[in-house]
């Protein structure tokens, strides 16, 4: 991989061809990703905020190439620069809702389950502004995220750039 900086090309090698190696398990994230899907579209959790979450996720755990897949993805169904560029310090900002605000906070609480062990206070809050069922919906998406950034960055099996909605 090859990358730019400021007039600057930086090598980031690929570590494993994930994809052709674990061709199986592979298969089952994106079976799983579309199953997230299923249950993120019977909840009808909102598409953009989805990205936000996918994104967030993303930020937390270092997966340059998520990122920059799901703010693509975001810019197509019409989020705004601001709102994305403002995500890394969302309570900071006045751009997202109290939904997306307990939706975020969420999403954090539970990518760093190792620190926070998602603490009641967390779930509350989630469980204040969803439905059980979207709360499902939320938890199926942020597990699925948190494993597609893992493969990611302990691989570098994808290159960031490299992706086109």
């Amino acid at each position: 991989m090859v990358m730019t900086i400021a007039n600057e090309t930086t090598q980031i090698p690929v570590r494993l061809a994930f994809d052709s190696l674990a061709a199986g398990f592979s298969r089952a994230m994106a079976h799983l990703d579309q199953a997230a899907t299923k249950e993120l579209d019977r909840a009808e959790v909102e598409p953009r905020l989805r990205e936000l979450i996918r994104i967030r996720a993303s930020q937390l755990n270092g997966c340059a190439y998520c990122i920059d897949m799901h703010t693509k993805d975001a810019r197509a169904i019409g989020e705004t620069e601001q709102r994305l560029y403002g995500l890394a310090a969302w309570r900071e900002t006045p751009y997202f809702t109290a939904r997306e605000r307990a939706a975020l906070a969420f999403t954090e609480s539970v990518t760093r389950l190792s620190d926070t062990h998602v603490p009641d206070q967390a779930y509350q809050e989630a469980a204040a502004e969803f439905s059980p069922r979207e709360v499902a919906a939320l938890v199926s998406l942020i597990v699925t995220i948190n494993a597609w950034n893992a493969i990611s960055v302990s691989t570098r099996a994808w290159i960031p750039g490299s992706y086109e909605p």
